[in-house]
């Protein structure tokens, strides 16, 4: 005779955007065990003005679940300090993370009770498997291609299930982190240095691409300073354990310090040496541009969008990651406490 399915809740970290109605209806919808709870935390930042509502989360989507929902607020701390506020009100054995973007498949519940019946009690995490969908006919964007990157991530929490008490031993996630970035890498290598195993399931998810306008990648360059953080946290390797990519820092602080060398050189009159040390900040920019541009889909409009933000992103990446470096110098181990 098998036994029970393992009681879960699901969490759902979000800022009311209208991707949570469909992320909700696609749960209810699913066949296999419901969750004994799903609590929403709403993480818009601050209280509305005096007299104004803030316009109410979906719940209706979540169909014949509404009355496993429960509502919470976390102020605008970002999404770990939201997690953390979701997770204070979970009862359930298993927690269930998901982000407000994502869809889970028609069997998804079913995939998931078959994870977790899995998992042997030395394992704290199963990771959902995410796919990402590209458009047909035109190779994808750069900001796509971003976004297809979680196909190959460890530990995204855009569908992750921990045990609730793993997640509580240590601390939950690290509110330093304030962006949907690292924070979940973090949280991962505690719990593997705790001593709990994390493996990946069968479940399925869909992720889609959400929409961008052209100076998105500059904005996620504040994720600099959260590696800033990681690095001061669990070392240089951090990279290698996390199985991440290391990205251009190093080649985006050469080309940050050549153009800055340029600037100085010419304002002290020495053209000559301005002249070389300009050329190779051009050199090194032009590298980048084409990197990000070959692989398509080389539309006008995103040519013009690569090479715009390519002369911009070295400067950015550099300044966030130097910011980080001064922010975090003394930072210690989360204790689960405030920041």
């Amino acid at each position: 005779m098998s036994s029970p399915p393992a009681p879960y809740a699901v969490v759902v970290p979000t800022i009311g955007r209208p991707c949570l109605a469909d992320c909700l209806r696609a749960l209810a919808a699913g066949e296999g065990p419901a969750p004994a709870r799903v609590v929403l935390v709403d993480d818009r930042p601050g209280e509305p003005p005096p007299g104004e509502c803030p316009a109410p989360l979906p719940l209706d989507a979540l169909g014949p679940l509404a009355d496993r929902a429960v509502a919470l607020r976390s102020g605008g701390r970002g999404p770990a300090a939201a997690r953390n506020t979701g997770l204070r009100a979970v009862q359930e054995p298993w927690t269930v993370l998901l982000d407000d973007d994502v869809r889970v498949g028609p069997a998804w519940r079913a995939e998931l009770a078959r994870d977790l019946a899995g998992a042997d009690p030395g394992t704290g995490g199963v990771q959902g498997v995410l796919r990402v969908p590209l458009p047909d006919g035109r190779p994808p964007t750069d900001w796509e291609r971003n976004t297809a990157g979680l196909e190959r991530a460890l530990w995204a929490t855009a569908d992750m299930a921990y045990r609730t008490e793993a997640l509580r031993a240590v601390g939950g996630f690290d509110e330093r982190f304030p962006r949907a970035f690292r924070e979940d890498a973090d949280l991962a290598l505690r719990l593997i240095d705790a001593g709990w195993t994390i493996r990946r399931g069968t479940r399925r998810t869909e992720h889609p691409v959400r929409p961008a306008d052209r100076w998105v990648s500059l904005r996620v360059q504040r994720g600099n300073a959260d590696d800033a953080l990681m690095a001061r946290l669990h070392g240089p390797d951090w990279w290698e354990r996390a199985a991440a990519p290391r990205g251009r820092i190093r080649r985006h602080a050469a080309i940050t310090t050549a153009g800055a060398l340029a600037v100085v050189l010419a304002a002290g009159g020495r053209r000559t040496a301005a002249a070389c040390a300009a050329g190779a900040w051009l050199l090194g920019t032009a590298e980048f541009a084409r990197a990000r541009i070959a692989p398509g889909p080389r539309t006008r409009d995103e040519v013009v969008t690569m090479a715009l933000t390519s002369a911009a992103i070295p400067v950015l990446a550099t300044w966030h990651r130097l910011a980080g470096e001064v922010r975090h110098r003394s930072a210690g181990c989360w204790n689960g406490g405030g920041a």
